[in-house]
């Protein structure tokens, strides 16, 4: 990775966002991977790994509710962060970011709702 490049570099198991913290932002995974973990009872417990192209944190942007999960980095990861203020003009400059992040989102409750449906069946 060279110096130019825009983000935040962050090293393997250091925490980007952690649960319950006030977000303002949200981060866009440029390169690398991380891992999303909600702790519950002093354990933590792994939703998800997300990779390069995947925004992370946009729920802050948009409700402005505690972090409701941590994301720690899983080997070197670069990060862009991207403020509320930042994030609406550049939707407005380019629309088509507002659909990828409704497709991101709509992909994950699609995962949500397998995976509810899985544990009820279990039961």
């Amino acid at each position: 990775m060279s110096k130019g490049d825009l983000g935040k570099v962050y090293q393997d198991g250091e925490i980007i966002v952690r649960q319950g913290e006030v977000g303002q932002s949200m981060f866009v995974i440029q390169e690398g991977q991380v891992e999303v973990l909600q702790e519950k009872e002093g354990k933590e417990v792994r939703l998800r790994t997300a990779s390069a192209g995947e925004i992370l944190g946009e729920m802050a942007i948009i409700d402005r509710v505690t972090r409701s999960a941590t994301v720690r980095a899983l080997g070197e990861v670069r990060v862009l962060t991207v403020d509320k203020r930042t994030f609406l003009q550049r939707i407005s400059e380019d629309p088509s970011m507002a659909f990828k992040m409704l497709q991101d989102l709509s992909n994950r409750v699609r995962e949500l709702s397998a995976e509810l449906a899985r544990l009820k069946d279990r039961s």
